[in-house]
């Protein structure tokens, strides 16, 4: 084959990869940032208009996954995990068992599918790691992380939304030697695993960010934050942060530079300093206020948004300085997203809010009660093709949030 031939098929390969539409955990960065145009700046009194609901998806928590073609969340029927594909009128096109989900306390699937292509993976509560075709839910490939590679569960089961790079899959089975693992996503071999601090894991989403010229993969793990080399696993870096019940869900967030990690039950954040190579970090500070056990933040303009948990109120914090802008007693403890400078906030208490985060405080433009489903409101919002995607328990419903309704 000449090399021309070669470079013109590779470039169409290469091509092919890339456009490939991805729906992830909390948007195509993890951040909670969406960056859809054409939206309601302002809902009706009685919030925006219902398109649909489905009301028998089982127990669970996670959100829905949603692409151009179709629809993907997860339930659980009789301790068994199903996964739901819907079109976009909401018709069920076809539904899949994957496997045992946790039947324990706070009963119910955890973990939001990734969707990359025609191609699905989930990572289960009981460390199963699971591809899947998107078209139909055939299993391509599995694996058992807790048997393959002696990850350990934690109290309430396994919660992490998966991360991906190009053609690699990682994921935490919290093992002493295989702390984090990477695996080729299309075929499942391994092709890296790190003891890392040898700590379990810690119902978190970890990340890749870039910095010194190469990849880091930053996790929150049981006792630590960690930094790993993403493409050849070298541990880099820890940095303690514990609370009592070594829970940390939410994703760090990376600027120039800079990290803020944060977690529930009065931890609350922290900002660490990058050295130059990505081989080391140093605090920067700390700050307990705004502590989210599970609803993440978003970061706009050098500030720092969330809803905390043992201190229930809404924050706004200073990102260089650590301090308190701002603060409202309302809609925590909450999940948080955030679309045109806008915060979309589902409350524990049900409410879903429209808020505008103004210079000095913030402004609750419209809300409205969520009507279906039972249980805890912990799964995040979802923002697609001027869609609100709502969870809450075995029923999920769609808002219609275009502009002009």
């Amino acid at each position: 084959m000449s090399r021309s031939i070669f470079t013109i098929l590779f470039a169409i390969l290469f091509t092919g990869l890339s456009a490939q539409e991805v729906s992830q955990w909390r948007g195509a960065n993890r951040n909670g940032i969406y960056n859809e145009t054409g939206l309601m700046k302002v809902w009706p009194d009685a919030g925006p208009k219902m398109l649909w609901h489905f009301d028998e998806l089982g127990g669970g928590y996670s959100s829905a996954a949603v692409t151009g073609q179709a629809i993907f969340i997860t339930g659980m029927v009789n301790e068994t995990g199903v996964l739901y594909s819907f079109d976009h009128s909401g018709k069920l096109m076809w539904k899949k068992e994957y496997g045992k989900e946790w039947n324990s306390s706070h009963s119910g699937v955890r973990s939001t599918p990734l969707v990359i292509g025609d191609k699905l993976y989930l990572f289960t509560s009981y460390g199963n790691l699971i591809c899947m075709n998107a078209k139909n839910g055939q299993v391509i490939w599995n694996i058992d992380t807790f048997k393959d590679y002696k990850g350990r569960n934690i109290e309430w089961g396994v919660t992490e939304n998966l991360l991906y790079d190009g053609s690699i899959l990682y994921c935490s089975p919290g093992g002493a030697a295989a702390n984090i693992i990477a695996v080729d996503r299309i075929t499942g071999k391994l092709l890296w695993k790190s003891s890392g601090g040898d700590e379990k894991s810690a119902y978190g989403s970890p990340v890749i960010i870039k910095h010194g010229g190469k990849k880091i993969l930053v996790a929150m793990m049981e006792k630590t934050i960690q930094g790993y080399d993403a493409t050849t696993g070298q541990f880099l870096w820890k940095h303690g942060h514990i609370n009592q019940y070594s829970v940390h869900p939410n994703t760090p967030f990376y600027i120039d530079g800079y990290l803020y990690c944060n977690s529930g039950y009065g931890k609350g954040g922290i900002m660490l300093k990058l050295s130059a190579d990505g081989k080391s970090v140093t605090k920067v500070w700390e700050n307990a206020l705004l502590d989210p056990k599970i609803g993440g933040f978003v970061v706009l303009n050098k500030r720092i948004y969330g809803g905390g948990d043992r201190n229930r109120s809404l924050f706004c914090i200073d990102w260089q300085t650590g301090s308190e802008v701002f603060s409202l007693k309302d809609l925590a403890p909450c999940n948080i997203i955030s679309n045109d400078g806008l915060l979309y906030i589902y409350a524990e208490s049900s409410k879903v809010a429209l808020v505008e985060p103004a210079t000095d405080k913030f402004n609750i433009i419209s809300l409205f009660t969520v009507p279906y489903g039972d249980g805890p409101h912990w799964a995040h919002l979802v923002i697609h093709n001027k869609r609100l995607y709502v969870r809450h328990g075995s029923s999920l419903m769609v808002y219609d949030i275009a502009a002009g309704k």
